[in-house]
């Protein structure tokens, strides 16, 4: 085994926020990096150290990238370690979807922010769509005969999910937790009590009764939820966002949803960060702050919580059918929101053309990454409204 390189906090903290200024490429490509600078590299964390912290990542729920950075900080310097880490992580993009978000609001209007995002918010759409193919393939297997055959169970969680999001417009907890529970008894029956676990959720939903302003409780409530059952990749998250943000509480309209969508998109960091933007547009910076910090605050405790004591259950098959079948039927949300939204946004031939595109392209070419899919677009919409 190779020995370590000592490393301060300083060193860690300043390296989480280069990375969360310069990280392009969503969160595979962010763990990629993590792995390259800080295993191979500088030699601070070990392999296996890693891997644990990649292991709870995916099992929890919350944004892939800043679970494992939360992880990494915890690994050596514990709490006080996690906690600036993951603030640095997230503060880079955090400060420009704001920013993002005042330039939006004062010239969102304008006849050329109106052309860029026509182009932008159907390469969203495309993006999307091949996010949720990935995703679909990784966690629940190859769309084929012989995958529907060995697991038949998670493709019909995937497809109830699917049909209801579009249906109903709206993310729906109780099916996720059922699909769970339902494939942890058919899987791998319990032998253990959760009550700490469950203890743990309720914990984390108290402390936000003393707002004054209403929409900032709303908010609060709302996204709060939202970051609690978040499990895959950073877009696992729009169906829960779409129903509520666009169709339940209408915060904003189905134009205005995409283009936060795809303000997430062309910002490094995690893609979840798109809650600031969204925020911002609702109830402007204290909006904003109030939706990050409530996103990304179950994401921090499902984190630091089970850290101490992860080895024994990551290896608890409980717990991992028990997020396997979560996972199959969020993911089908995400589908169905896709379906939704890819009606409302696709406008016209050049649009459906646009998407196609940006589909095609993040699935032939390997190198190409969502940023320059996005310039593209915003290029293309800018000379198609001139033309039109």
């Amino acid at each position: 085994m190779n020995e370590l390189t000592p490393y301060t906090l300083r060193q860690l903290i300043v390296y989480f926020l280069k990375l969360g200024t310069i990280g392009f490429g969503g969160p595979v490509a962010l763990v990629g990096y993590m792995h390259r600078d800080l295993v191979e590299r500088r030699k601070w964390i070990s392999e296996e150290e890693y891997k644990e912290g990649l292991a709870l990542a995916q099992l929890a729920p919350g944004p892939l990238a800043a679970q494992l950075g939360i992880y990494i900080g915890f690994v050596h310097y514990k709490v006080v370690g996690a906690t600036l880490v993951g603030l640095a992580f997230v503060l880079p993009s955090f400060i420009m979807v704001v920013l993002l978000g005042i330039v939006y609001k004062l010239y969102g209007g304008l006849p050329l922010m109106q052309s860029i995002f026509y182009g932008v918010g159907a390469a969203v759409v495309g993006i999307i769509f091949i996010s949720t193919y990935k995703l679909t393939i990784k966690s629940i297997g190859e769309i084929s005969l012989q995958s529907f055959k060995e697991k038949w169970m998670l493709w019909i969680f995937f497809t109830v999910a699917m049909v209801l999001t579009y249906i109903t417009e709206n993310e729906n907890i109780f099916l996720f937790i059922t699909a769970g529970v339902l494939y942890m008894l058919f899987k791998s029956p319990p032998k253990i009590s959760f009550r700490k676990g469950a203890n743990s959720v309720i914990l984390l939903q108290m402390g936000l009764g003393d707002w004054d302003n209403p929409v900032l409780l709303k908010i609060a409530l709302y996204f709060l939820k939202a970051g609690a059952f978040v499990f895959g990749s950073g877009l696992a998250i729009v169906p829960f966002l779409h129903s509520g943000v666009v169709a339940e509480n209408r915060w904003l309209t189905e134009n205005q949803f995409v283009d936060a969508v795809a303000v997430a998109m062309i910002t490094p960091g995690p893609v979840v960060i798109t809650v600031g933007f969204i925020g911002y547009l609702v109830a402007g910076f204290p909006g904003a702050s109030v939706a990050a910090l409530a996103t990304f605050a179950p994401c921090y405790f499902f984190t630091i919580i089970p850290a101490p004591f992860f080895k024994k259950i990551s290896k608890n098959q409980s717990i991992k059918a028990f997020v396997e079948g979560i996972t199959a039927a969020v993911i089908g949300a995400l589908a169905g929101a896709v379906i939704v939204i890819a009606l409302r946004s696709i406008k016209d031939i050049p649009t459906l053309l646009i998407a196609a595109f940006s589909f095609l392209a993040l699935l032939y070419i390997k190198k190409i990454q969502e940023p320059y899919i996005i310039l593209i677009a915003a290029i293309l919409g800018i000379i198609i409204k001139e033309l039109i």
